[in-house]
């Protein structure tokens, strides 16, 4: 029920409530006023016969009495005046008049009593108003009623009974209360109009807040008030309106500032309170997303975390994380696809993978989009314009260069909804983008640590680094290591003879040859000086020996060209098995080195393998 209504019956119950309340206090007054003024008349009549009475039987005219009762009934209002006698009286007297005897239950009563009677006998619509008075014997005054009558002080004599009609009383009395009805009935209007018109403002004040509370409640802080009286309603008003102008600033400039943190549009969105809670939860998310990517021990780690947020914030299922290589080497490698670490490329024709300047999103700087325009990147395995699935890839800025692309893959049916997603996802890339690049620039100075400046090949950091490793993985899958010690023969020569810089050559083509001959799996480590270390991952059956003459015969061939001509040179090699040499690499090492110290001592450009017997030599 509306405010107006609710103030209009309270006042019309307000007003009908005290004229009911003063109309019936009215007639309860007027109702004893009229008892209480009939009561009285009776008594004065009944004293006056009385009077008559007495003075009728001093002066010997008591036998007319009843034309003075019938004269006196004559008089307005007045409807009976009968006297009856009582038994004491009628043994003195004897019965009296045929009107005197006939005595009812209330006159009886009466005489028996000495009380008298007062009261309504009829509730017609002439009403009659009833007193039955006792007359009792009393000594006193002059004459007095002992002179009279024999009966003892005190005694009743007789009653009286008079009947007054009330219904002049009862025309004056509607009349009176008509009036006042009217009276009343036009002060209540008059209240309930001076009511409203005091309410007015309350009310008017009241349904322009619930409109300015309502727009608020939906993010429009433009409602104004436009009451402006003096009263507390002007000053409510007043201050209502000052909440919203200071609301529709602060808010409104923390939504744009906010908007430009996460680089969001949030022109269109009319809501602010929703639309600045959703963006402050956002960076509050991406606060804590950033947080947990900077603990995480390798960029692995964080690929992970940017795919399962994607997921799990985002609800993307498909897509792929392209990692960047430097600039220069135009490669790329999918990190994360469809939520999966070191996955295939699934999405994207393979060519981008070593021609990275053909993905568009890396050679543009650009965000792509094709569900604008399904045709906008060749590169997309689902390139037609009546496509099922869509594509944003999304470019990751490492110091000014694209260092990612991340790619999503939707229906395109739920393409609208993703691009207005965009600037949120982007606000999480953005984030984790310094903490991808530092741990690619850790990655990078550690390979660089771990390798060999000159041949490019491991160095023996690496191999203390990843011995641990090594020996466990063998021993869990039950394989054998085979490792390979050798030395370039005679190589001191070399720098003696014809220089330093020869001898790095020697040095570089040498361990390109040795890395050429070799599996992916297998290990080429430059272990100091002229001294390499090739470790075999071997299954049941060791092959160190085939293998080591290979690279023997490998090198042997090499034709090395130096300034005055073509240099040749020789390797000698030692090996030995893991674990059947040893409980340990190191150990393994060491038997190689023997071997291989062997291989020198017996005319160098061989192959040894280790043998117990060469420790007891």
């Amino acid at each position: 029920m509306k405010l107006q209504k609710k103030t209009s019956l309270l006042a019309i119950f307000l007003s009908g409530s005290l004229a009911v309340l003063i109309i019936a206090v009215s007639l309860l007054s007027f109702r004893q006023f009229s008892l209480s003024t009939a009561q009285e008349h009776v008594r004065s009549v009944a004293e006056v016969v009385r009077v008559s009475l007495t003075e009728a039987m001093i002066n010997g005219v008591i036998d007319k009495r009843e034309s003075f009762l019938k004269r006196l009934a004559e008089v307005e209002g007045l409807q009976v005046a009968r006297v009856m006698r009582s038994p004491e009286v009628i043994r003195q007297f004897g019965q009296g008049l045929a009107g005197e005897q006939d005595v009812d239950s209330i006159e009886k009563r009466v005489m028996e009593t000495g009380k008298p009677f007062f009261g309504i006998v009829t509730r017609e619509f002439n009403p009659i108003f009833r007193g039955t008075i006792p007359f009792i014997a009393t000594q006193t005054g002059e004459p007095n009623c002992l002179q009279c009558h024999n009966t003892p002080n005190g005694a009743v004599l007789g009653a009286i009974t008079i009947n007054i009609s009330m219904q002049h009383l009862q025309e004056k009395a509607l009349l009176t209360i008509g009036i006042m009805t009217c009276i009343i009935i036009l002060f209540a209007a008059l209240l309930t109009i001076f009511f409203r018109r005091q309410m007015t403002p309350v009310m008017i004040t009241a349904i322009e807040v619930q409109k300015v509370a309502a727009q608020a409640k939906d993010g429009n802080f433009d409602g104004r008030i436009q009451y402006t009286g003096d009263d507390e309603m002007g000053d409510i008003s007043r201050d209502l309106n000052q909440l919203m102008d200071h609301l529709h600033m602060n808010l409104g400039a923390i939504t744009q500032n906010i908007s430009q943190l996460l680089r969001y549009d949030a022109s269109g969105n009319s809501n602010l309170i929703t639309t600045t809670t959703e963006m402050v939860e956002s960076l509050l998310e991406i606060n804590q997303f950033k947080q947990a990517v900077e603990e995480d021990r390798t960029k692995s780690e964080v690929y992970f975390r940017i795919g399962h947020i994607l997921h799990e914030q985002f609800g993307i299922q498909f897509g792929t994380i392209y990692e960047v290589s430097a600039p220069g080497m135009n490669h790329m490698k999918p990190m994360v696809v469809d939520g999966e670490l070191d996955n295939i490329c699934k999405w994207c024709n393979p060519e981008i993978l070593f021609q990275a300047n053909s993905c568009r999103a890396n050679r543009t700087g650009h965000v792509i989009d094709s569900v604008e325009d399904p045709l906008i990147c060749s590169q997309f395995k689902h390139l037609h314009e009546n496509a099922k699935y869509a594509h944003i890839c999304m470019p990751v800025f490492h110091s000014g260069t694209v260092g990612n692309v991340v790619q999503i893959v939707m229906d395109r049916a739920h393409g609208r909804l993703y691009q207005r997603l965009l600037p949120f996802m982007r606000a999480y890339l953005r984030e984790s983008a310094p903490t991808i690049e530092a741990k690619r620039l850790l990655d990078t100075l550690r390979e660089s640590a771990l390798r060999d400046a000159l041949t490019g090949l491991h160095n023996r950091r690496f191999l203390e680094e990843y011995v641990g490793t090594l020996e466990a993985t063998a021993k869990r899958k039950k394989h054998q290591l085979s490792v390979l010690l050798m030395d370039i023969d005679h190589f001191k020569e070399v720098n003696d003879v014809f220089g330093h810089d020869v001898g790095d050559t020697v040095l570089r083509v040498v361990a390109k040859a040795l890395a050429g001959q070799v599996r992916t799996s297998d290990m080429v480590i430059r272990h100091g000086g002229e001294e390499f270390l090739v470790i075999l991952q071997e299954g049941e059956e060791p092959s160190g020996e085939r293998m080591a003459e290979k690279l023997r015969m490998a090198v042997a061939a090499l034709k090395i060209p130096i300034t005055n001509g073509i240099l040749r040179k020789t390797i000698s090699i030692g090996v030995a098995n893991f674990p059947g040499d040893g409980e340990d690499i190191w150990e393994v090492i060491k038997c190689a080195d023997i071997a291989l110290y062997e291989a020198k001592h017996s005319g160098r450009n061989r192959v040894v393998r280790y043998t117990p017997q060469l420790s007891k030599g």
